[in-house]
């Protein structure tokens, strides 16, 4: 039986975070033995946010680089940026004639970013974004979109334009499902729902045992624990939030501490800061091999756009026979 194809992507804004890595990233890796892997350096997209093109190559290095870092195998997963084919552009085109401007305006996620990034007025690109990632994911047909949970609103989206392309033209497309991760969502380490570089609030996979420390001695706590001995409540501690993820054999020792108070806020977020550093250690180690040997990932992405195209290709020559566009 043939496997089952996974697409999915980043925009390409940099270094990524640990939320990334909750969000996605750490799905991808534990996906990839299983699926047939297609990752896109969401290049085009990154233009909603920002019109400055000057740094969109570099971050796409940077980006596939902590996608390699932290385990992404090249020989199970195609990597290429979304600009490089075409096709892309082309079959956006055809579905945005497949939904209504009031139907893109109720998504859920856009109202989000809106708020998140304090947007004004609100581009036709940025108001477009999901029939773009549409496009993204029908050229590949892919079954299965990893995401974390905001993203869930956009893959129904995608369901909803594949459906209504192959009840108007014939099939062509699956209609692909969410695959959400266990801890789809990180809180950032201002309290914020969301952990995000916009929001300034993050832990990068590339930070230092140092500064993972100093970043967590400024997160904030439970506000009614002031010191060691008062009482607090973990439930609204976003550090017992990163205890559950990154040290889970000592949730209920933490818990019953920082209850008690016998356990002070200090001792919990470097106890907690230690086990984020265990984890990102590897990932460091990695990035300083591909940080010197830049050659190497440049033919990674060379050779995952070479295969991307033909396959995009056979794609776009199935919807031009089933549109009888010749």
């Amino acid at each position: 039986m043939a496997k089952k194809r996974i697409l999915s992507g980043m925009r390409p804004t940099g270094k990524l975070h640990i939320g990334h890595y909750v969000g996605a990233l750490e799905n991808w890796i534990n996906l990839q033995d299983d699926y047939d892997n297609f990752h896109l350096i969401a290049d085009y997209h990154v233009l909603t946010t920002t019109l400055n093109t000057d740094d969109i190559y570099n971050n796409s290095i940077e980006m596939l680089i902590d996608w390699l870092s932290a385990g992404l195998d090249p020989q199970k997963n195609l990597m290429f940026r979304q600009s490089q084919i075409k096709d892309h552009a082309e079959l956006h085109l055809i579905l945005s004639m497949l939904i209504t401007v009031n139907r893109l305006e109720r998504n859920p996620t856009l109202k989000d970013q809106v708020r998140d990034l304090n947007i004004e007025h609100i581009i036709y690109g940025h108001l477009g974004y999901p029939v773009l990632q549409t496009a993204d994911i029908l050229l590949y047909k892919g079954d299965l979109v990893p995401v974390g949970e905001d993203q869930v609103p956009h893959v129904e989206i995608s369901r909803e334009i594949a459906r209504k392309f192959n009840n108007q033209y014939g099939v062509v497309f699956p209609e692909p499902e969410p695959k959400l991760s266990k801890f789809a969502r990180l809180p950032g380490l201002d309290g914020d729902a969301k952990m995000s570089k916009s929001l300034g609030n993050t832990i990068f996979l590339s930070d230092e045992p140092e500064i993972v420390k100093a970043k967590l001695k400024k997160a904030v706590t439970d506000p009614n624990k002031i010191r060691k001995g008062d009482s607090g409540n973990p439930d609204i501690c976003l550090i017992f939030a990163y205890h559950k993820k990154f040290n889970p054999g000592e949730i209920e020792e933490i818990n019953a501490g920082c209850r008690s108070g016998v356990l002070g806020c200090f001792d919990c977020k470097m106890n907690c800061a230690s086990k984020i550093s265990s984890l990102l250690a590897p990932i460091i180690d990695k990035r300083q091999y591909y940080e010197n040997n830049l050659p190497l990932i440049k033919d990674i992405l060379a050779d995952g756009e070479l295969k991307a195209k033909k396959i995009a290709a056979a794609t776009m020559n199935e919807v031009h026979e089933k549109m009888n566009l010749g």
